[in-house]
């Protein structure tokens, strides 16, 4: 995985663009010296830059006292200069992706890589005016750019009935549409496929539960993950892993900057009584908390005789391209993608296996769940009706069951239910960007629920137009044959690839610094009045302003009581407000003497099943842990999106503001009825 791009990471790590790979590093000589001193000034200055960027001294006890979205701008760009360096990915935005701003919606519930773009979707619809028929909307955005290439690169997905190790040691009949977009994507993320081969997979739980079912766990026996919140792929795993016999370990984070235990990871990395080791799973990020996590680590599991499997799924565009991922190289990599940003949640995982790797995978002549071939969409109408194929990783209310959680309803602050659902954003649960896209459909069964003779897959709803049923493998599909002839010799255009391409690792990793630094800032600035001692409207969970912290920021919301809002409820009512949130659950949080008090306060107990193994029934697990919101940030969030999410949060300073929503709610409702 040796990188084209080396001279820019590199120059983005010696300058502090980006995040920094390394846990520590002997200090350079002669005149690195001078220059690494620089570089950790300059870090080390960060969070005082960012405090002065939004009235410093100051707290904010009223909603409507907070400054206006063109002062506060004023101080940001005045603090953050080499901001306006970054207005490239805001006019791609505005021609590429103009539907957020049309729809007035902002999208913090995306974080990962997504393959095309808004106006390379609409483009399909008219090629005469592709926008809706609006003189001001024609007016103030461009019509989507004309190509040369292939002008319906949409595909769907199609179950097929193959063996995950005969795949990765022989390979498989593909189409050239699945070859197209299979080297896209390895160029994208700078995958050599000398060294990896890929896999489809229906969405990232079946990526990881298809590992855990070929890895051989009988001669490499322990599971060990480094996650501080709840992840449905990596439980997937766990769950097929320990029916499998494997010991499974967890890395453990320190309360309250959600650091990871370094001894105690230690330890179990290095334990030398137990020669026998086993799979590393890896994230260099939390996508929930926004800590980044050494590359170091990897290194150490290596020279332990760990097999590594990197989740780059919180990756953002481009970070492949760092010098840490083309020195460690991983035995396995999953990623994630969905198709249209703020649009179409759908999409696809991909599962890359080091072909010097492949000898740990187990033979078997049971055909492996999960992989998928992709078939061209039919027509431009499947688009907007597609289900998702990539897991959320974390509770996510449907469109009927937020009926649990009405806001007229006296269960108000009940802790929430776990209603699951593949909305392809990555990390996160979804809010109003799926809910408007499958408004009026049940949801189907998840990806895991197919069985293994059969390869016909029955969905409902909207699942029937993004997963289609075979009544043979698709390998039976010769190569090059498509069932178009429109199809043939392909060339795909990715231009939601192209545009992170264009803008470089450098200008993205900056810009997202600037703004999720801000944002972390002005929630921390938001205090309830009259308090005798002083609480904060929001606790962040995880780094604060930090100049090495990840695009995605934790937290919750206090009423003036010093009582957490739920997070679903934050969720609901910032969909209201037409902004997009996630939530989960973090844990495996270890917590000092220092804080044992405290402890009993912030931890919150949750039951769920867990699967037994091997003979055995299964049986309730209980979790300690901490129901959070999330709000994530991609390359094309503007600083207009971060100051909305201030201003909304902000209202929950009134103490009466959750109760007017609810009778709000309720004459909606009942004008409803009436009509």
């Amino acid at each position: 995985m040796q990188s084209p791009c080396t001279r820019e990471a590199s120059q983005a790590c010696f300058h502090g663009c980006c995040l920094a790979p390394f846990l520590s590093l002997p200090e350079p000589h002669n005149q690195n010296s001078k220059s690494t001193n620089t570089v950790s000034a300059s870090r080390y200055n960060f969070a005082t830059v960012t405090a002065s960027s939004l009235f410093p001294n100051t707290q904010f006890t009223n909603h409507e006292s907070i400054p206006s979205l063109q002062d506060s701008f004023a101080n940001f760009t005045k603090a953050y200069q080499q901001y306006s360096q970054t207005d490239q990915a805001d006019q791609i935005r505005a021609q590429e992706y103009y539907h957020l701003s049309l729809s007035n919606h902002v999208c913090l519930d995306y974080i990962g890589l997504g393959l095309f773009s808004y106006s390379q979707q609409q483009s399909h619809y008219s090629s005469i005016t592709p926008i809706a028929a609006s003189s001001s909307s024609s007016s103030s955005y461009p019509p989507p750019l004309t190509s040369h290439k292939l002008q319906f690169p949409f595909f769907n997905i199609s179950y097929k009935s193959v063996n995950l190790t005969s795949q990765i040691l022989y390979g498989g009949q593909e189409s050239e549409l699945e070859s197209a977009i299979r080297k896209r994507i390895m160029a994208f993320l700078n995958i050599s496929e000398a060294d990896y081969c890929m896999v489809f997979t229906a969405n990232r739980s079946s990526a990881f539960k298809l590992l855990a079912e070929s890895y051989l766990f009988q001669s490499n026996p322990r599971l060990l993950t480094v996650y501080d919140y709840e992840n449905e792929a990596v439980g997937a795993m766990i769950d097929s892993s320990q029916k499998r016999g494997a010991q499974v370990m967890s890395a453990e984070f320190s309360w309250p900057n959600m650091r990871i235990q370094s001894e105690k990871l230690r330890k179990m990395v290095v334990n030398k009584r137990k020669r026998k080791r086993g799979l590393l799973v890896f994230p260099p990020q939390s996508q929930m908390t926004g800590a980044r996590y050494s590359y170091l680590w990897m290194s150490m599991a290596q020279e332990n005789g760990w097999h590594i499997l990197l989740d780059a799924c919180a990756l953002g565009p481009k970070e492949m391209d760092t010098l840490g991922l083309s020195l460690f190289r991983p035995d396995f990599l999953i990623c994630s993608l969905f198709k249209v940003f703020g649009e179409n949640p759908s999409g696809l995982g991909c599962l890359f296996v080091k072909r010097s790797s492949a000898s740990v995978l187990e033979a078997s002549t049971v055909a492996s769940m999960g992989i998928v071939s992709l078939i061209p969409a039919k027509n431009p109408s499947q688009l907007t009706k597609d289900s998702s194929s990539i897991d959320t990783e974390t509770q996510n209310p449907s469109k009927s069951g937020l009926e649990e959680y009405d806001l007229a309803a006296p269960s108000l602050f009940s802790g929430p239910t776990s209603v699951q659902m593949n909305n392809g954003i990555g990390e996160g649960s979804s809010s109003s960007t799926q809910m408007r896209q499958f408004e009026g459909f049940e949801y189907g069964e998840t990806s895991e629920s197919h069985g293994t003779e059969e390869v016909s897959v029955t969905q409902k709803g909207p699942s029937s137009s993004e997963i289609v049923e075979l009544e043979k493998p698709t390998d039976s599909v010769q190569p090059g044959k498509t069932e178009s002839s429109a199809n043939e010799n392909l060339e795909i255009e990715c231009r939601g690839l192209d545009h992170a391409d264009s803008l470089g690792l450098i200008l993205i990793s900056s810009r997202a610094r600037y703004l999720i630094n801000w944002l972390v800032n002005a929630l921390m600035k938001l205090w309830h009045p009259h308090s005798d001692k002083g609480f904060p409207l929001v606790r962040i969970y995880g780094p604060k302003i930090k100049f090495e912290r990840g695009p995605a920021v934790a937290f919750n919301v206090f009423d003036w009581k010093g009582e957490k809002v739920e997070p679903i409820l934050v969720q609901k009512l910032a969909d209201r407000s037409n902004i997009s949130l996630s939530y989960g659950f973090l844990h495996h949080i270890w917590f000092s003497d220092k804080y044992e008090e405290e402890k009993e306060r912030v931890l919150e107990t949750r039951t769920c099943e867990a699967a037994g193994t091997a003979g055995h029934k299964k049986k309730d697990k209980v979790d300690l842990g901490i129901s959070v919101v999330t709000a994530s940030l991609s390359f094309l969030t503007n600083f207009e999106d971060t100051y909305r999410l201030w201003a909304f949060v902000s209202q929950f300073l009134d103490a009466d503001f959750v109760e007017k929503e609810r009778w709000r709610y309720m004459a909606l409702n009942q004008k409803t009825i009436e009509i």
